[in-house]
């Protein structure tokens, strides 16, 4: 089904898969992972985008206390741009984690 993305009527109606397992996931692994674990987050966008699509924050105890009940875009521009936050190996225990606990629910299923 083709959408015109200006149309965000028809944007809303159409299914989408849910984000629900991937929330699941992100949860267990980031308890495992670290016991200040608090909470998941999920925003599901579609301002800027012809399409929706979802985030998912994983938020801990150890975060700014004025900043671990609001959004995660309102962290500073730092943490956003600094090279000791980017995506690289020190991340790939955490993200095979993620897809092996992804792989668990599909099969569960």
């Amino acid at each position: 089904m083709s959408v015109d993305p200006s149309d965000r009527r028809s944007l809303r109606l159409q299914p989408r898969p849910s984000a629900t397992p991937v929330r699941e996931a992100v949860e267990r692994v980031s308890r495992r992972m670290d016991t200040a674990f608090r909470w998941v987050n999920l925003e599901i966008l579609g301002n800027t985008d012809g399409f929706l699509h979802a985030h998912v924050w994983p938020r801990f105890e150890w975060e700014p206390i004025d900043l671990v009940s609001k959004p995660v875009r309102l962290y500073p521009h730092d943490g956003w741009t600094d090279e000791q936050f980017a995506l690289g190996p020190q991340h790939d225990a955490l993200r095979q984690a993620i897809g092996d606990e992804l792989d668990g629910l599909r099969s569960a299923n």
